[in-house]
Formats: structure tokens, C-alpha cells, sequence
């Protein structure tokens, strides 16, 4: 979780349980930081603006004005509910952290009443899939955000492990599986690793302009794929 997840997610927690106090050792555990950096944290939330105070005593820790809240966010029980599918089908993806950082926003600044609605239509929601496939690491976002070369091991469908430097193309998801697309710079050419056969990923210092991904270049043979970037017909 970078800072600025971390900050919003403080005052979420705070916010929660407000106006009880919640300790920096408590809060360090439950964001895997050290009470040095949730105190920082909480004070530069305080020298924002946002209301949090330090309670003294054995039993005190930072408190929140319980009227502090975010602007609502005016979802229908429809859209709430897509929201949670979609951040849902990302559990098993590369992205799966920040899906769950975006679902907390979402839940942070939805009214209540419709997201208990939406909460009991997504109970009625199921993903079928073919197998629980690990996910692949989370470093494979953060290559094709900064386009910085990856270093991977990899295994693949004969168990043969490798190491590969790849430059990031791009991503594929099909059903539970996700794919990163590179190029590889071992075999100097693009290849597809899946991602739950990527042991280990590195981001290394290397930055190379970024290669431009075509679909005839991927050789699939069945399936249509499809961007996810919006089209007029989503505007």
C-alpha cells in the first residue's frame, strides 16, 4: 500500500470506530508500518485539515470527529453493485491490491442504504471458475505503470524454470488465468507468461521506450479480445 492509499485508509479506520480511540501500535499492525510512520501519517492528516486528536491514558490513541466524513458518492444500487462484480473479478489478477484499495473507497463514500442493498444483491453473485489459480505478483502493475523492465522466474507448462528479462506489453485476462505480455529479452521476441507460472518479479532500474502491442502479433487462435479502455459507447 503506497502513502496516499495509506493515508485515506487511516482516516477510514478512524473513522469507523469514531469517536473511539485507536492507538499508532495498533494502527502500525494493521498497516504493516511502524508507529513512527502512523504517527507522520496522522500529523500530516492533521496539518491538512482533517479533525483527529490524540486522547492521553492507557486506554487513549487518535480519535476522528465522527462528523467528518467524505462527499457521497451517488451510485445507483445497479452501479454499486457492477462495481463490486467488476473489483471482484480482479481477485486473482495483478491488480487484485489496488481493486481492494478501490473497493474500500467505494464502500468509504457510498450511502448506507443503498450499499446494504447492493451488498444483499452481491450475495447473490457467483463466479464460477475453472480452478484457483495464484495470482500473479503485484509488481507485474507497477512494470507496465513505469514501464521499467521485469525481471521474472518463470516455469513453464513442461516445468522448466528460468530466469527472463522482459520489457512489459501489456496485460491479458482470460477467465481466471492473467497473462503478462513482453518482451523477452532472452529470446528476443514477444512472448506471453502466465501469470501463476511467474515464481518471483523484479522491477529493475532498466526503462526502455515502450514497444507497441498489436493483436496480429499474438497469434491467438480462438477468443476476441477487447480493450478495456472506454469506447464512445460506454460515454
Amino acid at each position: 500500500m503506497n502513502r496516499t492509499d495509506r493515508l485515506y485508509a487511516l482516516v477510514e479506520e478512524l473513522r469507523a470506530v469514531a469517536p473511539r480511540p485507536r492507538s499508532a501500535r495498533w494502527l502500525a499492525e494493521k498497516f504493516e508500518v511502524s508507529s513512527r510512520t502512523i504517527e507522520r501519517d496522522l500529523s500530516a492528516l492533521q496539518h491538512s485539515g482533517v479533525p483527529i486528536w490524540a486522547e492521553p491514558g492507557r486506554a487513549g490513541g487518535y480519535c476522528l470527529d465522527p462528523g467528518h466524513s467524505l462527499a457521497p458518492l451517488g451510485l445507483t444500487v445497479e452501479e454499486a453493485l457492477a462495481v463490486m462484480i467488476s473489483l471482484g473479478m480482479l481477485a486473482a489478477s495483478p491488480f487484485r491490491d489496488a481493486a481492494k484499495s478501490a473497493l474500500r473507497k467505494v464502500v468509504a463514500v457510498t450511502d448506507d442504504r443503498r450499499l446494504r442493498e447492493s451488498a444483499d444483491l452481491a450475495s447473490l453473485i457467483h463466479l464460477l471458475e475453472e480452478r484457483n489459480a495464484d495470482a500473479p505478483p503485484g509488481e507485474i502493475a507497477e512494470a507496465l505503470r513505469t514501464g521499467n523492465v521485469l525481471q521474472i522466474a518463470y516455469v513453464d507448462r513442461n516445468g522448466i524454470s528460468s530466469s527472463r528479462n522482459v520489457e512489459p506489453m501489456g496485460c491479458i485476462g482470460k477467465g481466471s488465468d492473467w497473462y503478462l505480455i513482453g518482451w523477452c529479452l532472452l529470446r528476443d521476441g514477444i512472448r506471453a507468461f502466465r501469470g501463476d507460472r511467474i515464481i518471483e518479479a523484479k522491477l529493475t532500474a532498466e526503462r526502455r521506450p515502450r514497444r507497441l502491442l498489436r493483436t496480429e502479433d499474438l497469434g491467438i487462435v480462438r477468443g476476441q479480445l477487447r480493450k478495456i479502455s472506454p469506447s464512445e459507447k460506454f460515454l
